[in-house]
């Protein structure tokens, strides 16, 4: 049991919380990874459907990364894999607000009215999901094209918003986190973030890192 002002000594000691293992600062990882569809976002599958850890494997140096939040396996996207589980916290506890943006198609095209309601936030079975930025960026026949920006993350929170409002979910596709985007890396490849892009991800949560 750790107390307050204790220190760990590199090579000898070991960090646990809640029984998994923490990398000490110098041995910290970090990976933007665009997920493909049908990749769950876990460290592991008990039945043994391709993992987003499986996909970075030869890029973390040997080291244990868990995905910072999650995807659902029919999503696609920016996800970010690390072993910096202060960072991942802060990423991810809506009280520090990090926004996630997300291009979500749907159908039919969405009403004025219900733009507003996912705007204001939705009230869903386990609770409000909050306000959202939301734009219509386009629309073709029955299908729309909507960018959402939340700071909350409840679980499937745009699926489950939209279907709530009477719309399905064709596709969904996260293009940033906080200030790091997807940019130009294509679906199921990744890449190791600069020291600059960890810094503005810690600064988006208030941490000079």
């Amino acid at each position: 049991m750790a107390t307050l002002g204790d220190r760990a000594r590199p090579g000898v000691d070991s960090i646990e919380v809640d029984g998994v293992a923490l990398d000490l600062p110098g041995e910290l990882v970090y990976i933007a990874l665009n997920k493909p569809a049908g990749v769950v976002s876990t460290a592991s599958d008990p039945e043994g459907r391709p993992t987003v850890t499986e996909l970075v494997s030869d890029m973390s140096g040997g080291r244990r990364v868990f995905p910072v939040g999650r995807l659902d396996m029919d999503s696609t996207g920016l996800i970010l894999l690390t072993n910096d589980g202060f960072l991942a916290y802060r990423l991810t506890h809506p009280a520090f607000g990090v926004p996630r943006e997300y291009i979500v198609e749907v159908t039919p095209v969405p009403r004025r009215a219900d733009l507003a309601s996912l705007r204001r936030g939705v009230n869903l079975e386990d609770g409000d999901t909050g306000p959202a930025r939301v734009s219509l960026l386009s629309k073709d026949g029955g299908r729309a094209r909507v960018d959402m920006i939340i700071h909350s993350g409840r679980k499937r929170q745009i699926r489950r918003s939209f279907e709530t409002l009477g719309y399905a979910v064709v596709t969904l596709n996260r293009v940033r986190i906080g200030g790091l985007g997807l940019g130009n890396l294509r679906q199921g490849r990744a890449r190791t973030l600069q020291r600059d892009e960890v810094r503005n991800l810690y600064r988006q949560t208030g941490f000079e890192a």
